[in-house]
């Protein structure tokens, strides 16, 4: 690729974000950077939102590993993948320019569903009940049947997912330099007829995790891939492990993954 300053700003496009983002356009434009309207011929993509706005960005340009993803947040906060404010327009365009700024790479998740739908995920991979009962999983960590789940459902957390849905039901926070996976329960049964672990466990980037679903009239489950729903039926076989794959986002100097998690919870 000629240019490697094509920017590709990714945003909702209703008018009163349109307004937000403008200085931007005329900023980079500045600073040297050429705006694209096809994401495929950009060297550089930026969301502008929240961590949800993140996660689209990446999954809807194809979790590019040979692009960098920075995440702009419209709101007075920062959170796990925005480094920036919207304010600090001079600022952000010249952090990307200029010697300020680091590469940070986050794993990613493969998820394959009955060997045949297969989808990538930067946060977290969940499988829950669709209906008003349990639903019973047989999990396999490798070769090893694990044990039988019945609850309300899994989540399969990325390092950097940790913070989200799986921290929601007392999950780890995990640093992202291990490249690792970690399980977690959601409203697990346990009692004298049923057993599970009953807490997260965490599973190394070389290991395979399988969920293979009980056909119990549950087969139509609701499966979250970061902040999308997933329509699949008659789900049997789930297998989940640790992507090659790697997305560089923007980190600054000061702004290490513990300062966002200190940030954000402390």
């Amino acid at each position: 690729m000629e240019n490697r300053n094509n920017v590709y700003f990714f945003h909702k496009k209703d008018a009163e974000m349109v307004k937000k983002v403008q200085p931007f356009y005329e900023r980079a434009k500045d600073y040297g950077f050429k705006i694209v309207t096809d994401h495929k011929k950009a060297n550089i993509i930026v969301s502008f939102g929240d961590d949800g706005a993140f996660l689209q960005a990446v999954r809807k340009t194809g979790f590019r590993e040979d692009c960098l993803y920075a995440g702009i947040s419209t709101r007075e906060k920062l959170n796990i993948y925005c480094d920036f404010y919207i304010e600090d327009t001079a600022k952000i365009v010249e952090a990307i320019s200029t010697a300020q700024i680091e590469i940070r790479r986050y794993p990613t998740i493969d998820v394959t569903i009955d060997n045949q739908f297969s989808f990538q995920c930067l946060n977290e991979f969940s499988v829950r009940s669709s209906i008003i009962q349990t639903i019973v999983m047989e999990v396999f960590i490798d070769q090893l049947h694990f044990e039988t789940f019945r609850g309300d459902g899994i989540i399969v957390a990325t390092p950097t997912g940790s913070t989200a849905y799986n921290k929601s039901v007392n999950g780890a926070v995990v640093d992202p330099l291990l490249p690792s996976m970690q399980v977690s329960e959601i409203a697990s049964l346990n009692n004298n007829l049923y057993r599970t672990l009953g807490s997260p466990f965490i599973l190394s980037g070389d290991r395979k995790l399988t969920i293979k679903i009980v056909q119990d009239g549950n087969d139509y489950p609701t499966m979250g891939m970061d902040n999308e729903a997933l329509s699949i039926q008659h789900v049997e076989e789930i297998m989940v492990q640790l992507s090659d794959k790697r997305i560089k986002t923007v980190k600054l100097k000061d702004n290490s993954f513990w300062e966002k998690v200190q940030r954000t919870f402390l």
